[in-house]
Formats: structure tokens, C-alpha cells, sequence
């Protein structure tokens, strides 16, 4: 009965710290999806839907800040969401966790906070940012992304570019370059979302994945600005 007991007891206190952590992943999603809507609906300094229309993956680091105790160490987590379908032509999927490691963010503005989004362009960079630990500007190409509603997309950095980049603090918004960071999954961060052992691949590329209440803002503003991937 003791055993029993001690059992029960150990249950009990394991319940709301789950309910604790599944609560924290659900604010990071909500948050993402906040800044991506900051962000798409601007008038004049936005990111040119354009972009959004030919990209296969949207990741967004809301409120990534400096490591204090790392010199010029820098540290997010985030989320991604991938078209599904072949060709990555169908409708947007339930978002994975994802973690940004940087050696410098330098553009910082006095420590504060920074959002970060990226634009996974082709199929190559999504596939290496889903299955494993990627160096930007070294295992995929990147550049800072061009500002604007109007911008133009057709430079030849950003057509060749694997991921587009830019980042938002204190109310600025700029392309930014994010080379010499990594972006991993976070997929301790999935289990605690989804309550189950789920990778970054599996919740992006199996439909049965259904995506939690908190990405309702993020995937109904994809939705709304680019249903469809445009050649």
C-alpha cells in the first residue's frame, strides 16, 4: 500500500509540471505567431509577400536574447511550419519547436530582445534544417532578406539564397545576415507541446500531426497571405 501510495503521490507532482511545460511551449507558438502577423501585415517595412509565396518553410525566433554569461553568445527557440504535400505544394503544417545557437548577433540594440524571421526557399534547405543541426551560410546559403513591401525579390543573392533572414527590435525592421548561427530542432520542446516522442520531420511531414489550438493565429495569417507556392 506504501508503494501505492508513493506511486500515486509521484503522479500527482508530475502532472502540473507537464501541464506547466505544455503551457510554455503553447505561449512560444502564440508569440510567434503575433510577430509573424506584426510582420506580414506592416504596409510599408514588411517582408514582400512575393517571398513568402515561392518559400516552402517559415521559421520564426520571437524575442531571441543575449547570453549574458557567453561572450556575445546569443540564444532563441522558435517555430517552424513547412507546406505539406509533394513538391511542398499543400497547406501549411503543425509547427515543430526549433532552437537558434549564434556566436555574435551584434546587431542587437543594447541587449534588447529580437524576433527573427527566416524563409526556407527550397527543398534542399528545408530537408537540412528539419533532419539535423545546420550551420547557416555554411551547410545553407543565406542572406538578409530584402525590406519592403515593394522590394524587389529578383536580385541574385536572394534567388540563390537557401534561407532569407531578417530581424525586428525596438520597433526596426531589417534584413539581417545570420551566418555563423545554427538552427536544430527542439524536439524536447515537441514532446512536451505534443505529449509524445515527436521530431521536427515527423510533425512537419505526417499529416496525422494535427497542430495545437495556440497556432491557430500563425497558420490562419500563412493561410491568408500565401495559401499556395508559387514557382
Amino acid at each position: 500500500m506504501k508503494k501505492i501510495a508513493c506511486l500515486s503521490l509521484g503522479f500527482l507532482l508530475v502532472l502540473p509540471l507537464a501541464a506547466n511545460a505544455q503551457e510554455k511551449e503553447d505561449d512560444r507558438v502564440k508569440e510567434s505567431g503575433q510577430v509573424l502577423r506584426d510582420i506580414l501585415e506592416s504596409p510599408d517595412k514588411g517582408i514582400p509577400h512575393d517571398l513568402v509565396d515561392k518559400s516552402e518553410c517559415v521559421v520564426v525566433y520571437p524575442s531571441v536574447k543575449k547570453a549574458a554569461f557567453v561572450v556575445g553568445g546569443s540564444y532563441g527557440r522558435g517555430i517552424i511550419t513547412c507546406r505539406t504535400g509533394e513538391n511542398f505544394s499543400g497547406p501549411w503544417s503543425a509547427p515543430a519547436m526549433m532552437a537558434l545557437e549564434g556566436a555574435s548577433f551584434g546587431f542587437q540594440i543594447g541587449g534588447q530582445a529580437t524576433d527573427f524571421i527566416l524563409l526556407v526557399m527550397n527543398e534542399k534547405g528545408a530537408k537540412s534544417v528539419l533532419s539535423s543541426k545546420v550551420k547557416i551560410g555554411g551547410d545553407a546559403s543565406a542572406a538578409a532578406g530584402p525590406v519592403g513591401r515593394s522590394a524587389t525579390a529578383e536580385t541574385d543573392i536572394v534567388m540563390k539564397a537557401e534561407i532569407l533572414s531578417w530581424s525586428r527590435a525596438q520597433g526596426l525592421f531589417a534584413g539581417v545576415s545570420l551566418t555563423g548561427s545554427t538552427m536544430r530542432a527542439d524536439n524536447d520542446a515537441n514532446k512536451k507541446l505534443y505529449g509524445k516522442e515527436l521530431t521536427a520531420q515527423d510533425i512537419v511531414f505526417k499529416h496525422e500531426v494535427q497542430p495545437p489550438p495556440s497556432a491557430s493565429m500563425l497558420l490562419s495569417e500563412l493561410h491568408k497571405i500565401s495559401p499556395k507556392r508559387k514557382p
